[in-house]
């Protein structure tokens, strides 16, 4: 038995067509333009987000593609973003979409779009200088952003993965070239990318060390390191046996550069989030602030390269298609997972964003799309 079924969405403007047969239904066709999303009008506290209907969603480009959000995380970035960090790209460009990871299934295609077809499950993350974020109803994603959602995971678990991963993978696997029994820290451990490096470092089959709070030794000891010193309540540079191949330092403070440089064998890698090129660029505009960013990282790296041997590099995440498909086989069978403390649905944004801010939650927070 084949029917047409011709049906509105709660989202304003959204037309879906769909064929079922023998009870399946599979998605053909989706036209969208407009939705809810969550807007940024201006930078400041979680006060300021603001949920609105029919927000225009834009035509896809040939390698774009239009998810239909169930989840998105919460990202340290996104409320960096919405405080202000990047208002020297960002300002002119307001209201923006705030979100960079998303769970939830293809509703279109761009006409160059050849490994994902209409109804897949799948789960992605944007640029961190993507101005269309996902807190939306229907993100949109260049394909190379996304890849299929393992089965076993729900969108909620799906949605915590994508972005912090990335941002491991870029440091360990892109720029470390880490290698099977090479050895590795993870200056905090705890948070989504350290324990995103910690997971895709055992993976590849290093010897992993980190810091991290008491709260999170047993979970970090479960998923392979060999070594979990508690910062808090233990001295870590004496803690820490050995020096390593390649260290990650997720807080970024100059008493942790300290450390993991001086924990680092000749011809290893320091790695560290906290790069200054947004900062630089926010406080004297993107003409001054970014050459000047540019000859700090350069000093730095000439400065660590003479004095220790060691590679010195700010990291960020990229897009890169190996690198998600390698986080999907991983996350499927069990070796690469990011929990989460609590959800909220995308209507109490506001609330998931001050408990953030306030540090009410320590853990990963994600929004729930209905």
């Amino acid at each position: 038995m084949l029917c047409l079924q011709r049906s509105r969405s709660r989202s304003q403007g959204v037309v879906i067509t769909t064929f079922c047969k023998l009870g399946f239904i599979e998605l053909r066709r989706s036209v969208v333009t407009s939705c809810r999303a969550v807007l940024l009008p201006r930078f400041g506290g979680a006060e300021v987000l603001e949920l609105r209907d029919n927000v225009n969603v834009p035509d896809l480009k040939s390698n774009e593609v239009l998810v239909r959000a169930r989840a998105v995380s919460v990202n340290p970035l996104d409320c960096r973003m919405r405080s202000g960090y990047g208002r020297s790209l960002f300002e002119r460009l307001l209201p923006l979409i705030l979100g960079r990871d998303v769970s939830g299934e293809v509703a279109a295609v761009g006409s160059a779009v050849r490994l994902l077809s209409v109804g897949q499950e799948v789960f992605g993350a944007l640029h961190p200088t993507a101005v269309r974020g996902t807190y939306t109803d229907y993100a949109i994603l260049p394909e190379d952003e996304l890849t299929t959602k393992p089965e076993s995971l729900s969108h909620v678990e799906a949605s915590a993965i994508p972005f912090a991963a990335l941002t491991a993978w870029r440091a360990l696997r892109s720029t470390a070239k880490i290698k099977k029994g090479q050895r590795v820290l993870v200056i905090g451990g705890g948070g989504a990318v350290g324990f995103s490096a910690i997971q895709l470092a055992v993976a590849v089959g290093c010897h992993v060390s980190t810091t991290c709070g008491a709260e999170s030794i047993e979970r970090i000891l479960a998923s392979g390191a060999e070594e979990a010193v508690d910062y808090a309540n233990e001295n870590y540079e004496l803690s820490i046996e050995g020096i390593f191949d390649a260290v990650l330092d997720t807080i970024g403070a100059h008493e942790t550069e300290r450390i993991g440089t001086n924990l680092l064998k000749r011809g290893g890698h320091y790695m560290t989030l906290q790069g200054e090129s947004g900062s630089f660029a926010d406080s004297y505009g993107l003409v001054i602030g970014i050459p000047m960013s540019t000859a700090i990282l350069m000093k730095k790296q000439i400065q660590y390269r003479y004095s220790h041997g060691i590679e010195y590099s700010w990291t960020y995440m990229r897009a890169d298609a190996e690198a998600l498909e390698e986080i999907r086989r991983l996350s499927a069978i069990g070796k690469l997972k990011v929990p989460v403390e609590k959800t909220f649905p995308i209507t109490q944004v506001r609330e998931a964003h001050d408990a953030k801010d306030k540090r009410i939650i320590s853990g990963k927070v994600v929004l729930e799309i209905e």
